[in-house]
């Protein structure tokens, strides 16, 4: 019996993977025998480039390019050079994001148009410049929020972009299926990695005694529900969005 998780021959790109979600998915596609693309953003410390250095290094045959999502320009060169060193791509995870708490009284409008630039500009930008080179029967798989469900206190720009995310696999589902490409959506609750992990220790545990399971999820947890969504398995599930929370959020 095929090994349903089996990414053998298959080129996979996630956004934002030189750490946290990002980095954890790649290193998972590459254990399962896909060729994988590394994407960050150069930062002025340097550090960026240094862990999506460090995660390249587990993989066999990486490709890390530097492009900043938000650039239309630098977007649709990091997919040529994805199309001229691989020949097209075949699972895209959009998982580049930032974070900027503040309450609507207090947030300026930059602080709300930035975080809505990266998380939901950019996820339309990979998506959009992706599509000619995605091959028939690909993959996309966005990352929203249960924040972008909820709207968590402070959160008027996240929850805005991650609830946008979610309109936008339901279009990119609709209009892709013709070419057989499944477009799904990852909603996580609070993860033990990333922004989660740094949460205030009352925050953490206030948060805790809401999620029915009692605890943060695993990174794994959020890993599995890409490798699940971008293989065979999930071949007949197009425009859903799968909720990995604990059950902090029932619907």
């Amino acid at each position: 019996m095929p090994d349903a998780l089996d990414f053998t021959g298959k080129v996979v790109l996630v956004t934002g993977s030189s750490r946290g979600i990002g980095a954890e998915m790649t290193k998972a596609f590459g254990k399962h025998g896909a060729t994988c693309v590394v994407n960050y953003f150069t930062d002025p410390q340097g550090q960026n480039k240094a862990d999506a250095e460090s995660v390249a290094k587990e993989l066999k045959d990486p490709l890390v390019i530097d492009c900043d999502v938000t650039q239309p320009q630098q977007v649709e060169a990091m997919m040529k050079q994805i199309q001229d060193r691989h020949g097209g791509l075949d699972i895209l995870v959009n998982n580049s994001g930032v974070i900027r708490d503040r309450t609507i009284k207090k947030m300026s409008l930059e602080e709300f148009e930035s975080i809505v630039r990266v998380n939901l500009t950019g996820t339309f930008n990979a998506t959009q410049k992706a599509i000619p080179i995605l091959r028939n029967g690909g993959r996309i798989v966005n990352l929203s929020s249960v924040s972008g469900q909820v709207g968590l206190f402070g959160q008027a720009n996240y929850s805005s972009s991650k609830a946008a995310i979610v309109a936008l696999t339901k279009v990119s589902a609709r209009e892709l299926a013709r070419q057989n490409i499944t477009v799904n959506a990852i909603a996580p609750g609070f993860i033990d990695v990333g922004m989660s992990k740094g949460m205030p220790d009352e925050v953490t545990e206030n948060f805790k005694k809401q999620i029915p399971l009692g605890r943060l999820g695993d990174v794994r947890e959020i890993v599995d529900a890409a490798l699940f969504l971008a293989s065979p398995m999930a071949s007949y599930i197009t425009g859903h969005v799968l909720n990995v929370n604990g059950g902090f959020y029932m619907g």
